[in-house]
């Protein structure tokens, strides 16, 4: 009986990070490369086809590969082009899955980073009995994706679902994409570094106040506000409220039956998802109220990017 593989790959910025999975959601020959050790997007994938060439040899003859996903910032699923992502350093825009296509001589599909995760999560994690949710990244920036009827929400040119840069305050912090007030500002790593600092000036007694501003990072935090220190607590308590009310729109638009939060600031559990829940319900419509549950991943200590994009092979 042949044992159907695919190849998920996921390209980030400093690190590219691949390996081959199964319908079960196993990875096996996880390799990676830096990403910037590559002028172009060809040279990044010529070189995976010669490591995936290595591999091959130690496959079982029963063992076949069926196609690639690729999960990249600024990946359109609709043209399987990168566009304009600032932090790949690639020019205008990329066909990336042709580039990938003409080596591996099989189907390949591209998506945003967030959204291969999304479907990551909807084919191996939290979200595997739900059909509609959202899915909501939180490290370095805020990404997202949103499932309805079971099928995840591309737009009519596959760019929906960048809830990151929704209006929070505008003319507010300087986001990342250029603009003033996005959400990304506030709820993401920087974003709770940056309320942290504000909150420092007014309170002198907190222990992160022990911390040069350049060393502060959010692992700090969280473990200032599980030692009870008051100024920690309140960063936790200030990012649930603000991710929380605009949750709470995202909620009367598609009516989820859970939101899944993903990332390493997810990990604060219930310091964050507590005020989350709280701000939550309070902006809903009664009719919205009390049906939608903030849970964490269940991908959190796996590579979702990998399983994420190799799922993209598996729901076609």
């Amino acid at each position: 009986m042949v044992k159907e593989l695919a190849l998920g790959i996921d390209i980030g910025g400093t690190n590219t990070v691949f390996g081959l999975v199964d319908k079960e959601g196993n990875i096996f020959f996880q390799n990676s490369f830096k990403t910037k050790d590559f002028l172009t997007p060809n040279d990044l994938a010529k070189a995976i086809f010669n490591k995936w060439l290595e591999i091959k040899l130690k496959l079982n003859k029963n063992e076949k590969l069926k196609g690639i996903g690729i999960g990249a910032p600024n990946g359109n699923y609709n043209t399987g082009c990168v566009e304009f992502a600032p932090n790949l350093k690639w020019k205008n825009k990329v066909h990336l899955t042709k580039i990938f296509e003409n080596y591996f001589k099989l189907p390949t599909y591209l998506n945003n980073d967030a959204n291969a995760a999304t479907l990551g999560e909807m084919m191996f994690g939290a979200a595997k009995n739900l059909t509609d949710f959202i899915f909501i990244t939180l490290g370095t920036g805020l990404g997202s994706g949103f499932v309805s009827n079971g099928k995840l929400i591309y737009g009519h040119d596959g760019f929906a679902g960048e809830f990151g840069h929704v209006l929070h305050i505008p003319n507010g912090r300087l986001c990342g994409c250029g603009r003033k007030g996005c959400l990304e500002a506030y709820v993401s790593a920087n974003g709770i570094k940056l309320t942290a600092i504000e909150l420092l000036k007014k309170n002198k007694k907190s222990i992160l106040n022990d911390y040069k501003i350049q060393e502060l990072t959010p692992k700090l935090i969280y473990q200032a506000a599980i030692k009870k220190d008051k100024t920690a607590i309140e960063v936790y308590n200030l990012t649930g409220e603000i991710l929380g009310t605009k949750l709470a729109d995202a909620v009367l638009i598609t009516n989820p039956q859970a939101i899944i939060l993903f990332g390493g600031i997810s990990n604060a559990g219930s310091l964050l998802i507590t005020p989350t829940k709280k701000a939550m319900e309070i902006n809903l419509l009664p009719i919205f109220k009390n049906k939608t549950k903030i849970i964490k991943s269940k991908l959190l200590n796996k590579n979702a990017a990998v399983l994420g994009s190799a799922s993209m092979i598996w729901e076609k």
